[in-house]
């Protein structure tokens, strides 16, 4: 018949876009994860920048019930210290730390590098960064020196606690 269409002429089964709509919503997924875990991250370096400088300021009085807050206190837990070697719990940490270097510091700081990393699984953490420890001990002499830090963090309800840490000063350094 004249003028009538040729429908046997269609080139795509209309069955055939379907394909195309599934490609479409896994590309768009995967857009949407990438985008959620990069937002994940930015808020895990931002939440852990202030946790570690929050850390240094409460080293940097003198004072462990400062910095109390940032550790757990479950007995077993290890943290490792430029000094004497290691500590199996808070409470050990905190009156070895007094005896070996508070109580005879006149006066100290203790600062974070800005390359602080970030890994996070979950509700556990670990973060890497170069830290710089300086003091004044009452004897007169000084204390300058770079220092390695990784410590290693449990969310324990809404708040990062240290379940481990381990710092450490380069030989001569």
């Amino acid at each position: 018949m004249p003028g009538t269409p040729n429908l046997g002429a269609r080139t795509s089964k209309p069955g055939n876009h379907w394909m195309l709509y599934v490609l479409i919503a896994f590309i768009g997924g995967l857009l949407t994860f990438a985008g959620a875990r990069a937002q994940q991250r930015a808020t895990d370096d931002a939440t852990f920048r202030k946790l570690i400088d929050g850390y240094c300021a409460a080293w940097s009085t003198g004072d462990p019930n400062n910095v109390a807050k940032y550790y757990a206190k479950e007995d077993g837990l290890i943290f490792y210290d430029v000094t004497p070697f290691s500590y199996g719990s808070w409470k050990e940490y905190d009156a070895g730390v007094r005896k070996e270097l508070l109580d005879q510091m006149q006066t100290g700081s203790l600062t974070a590098g800005k390359d602080l990393k970030v890994t996070r699984r979950g509700n556990v953490a670990w973060t890497t960064v170069p830290m710089h420890l300086s003091a004044k001990m009452k004897d007169g002499k000084t204390i300058d020196t770079p220092v390695r830090y990784t410590g290693i963090w449990e969310k324990k309800g809404k708040t990062w606690l240290l379940v481990h840490e381990h710092l450490s000063a380069p030989l001569g350094g």
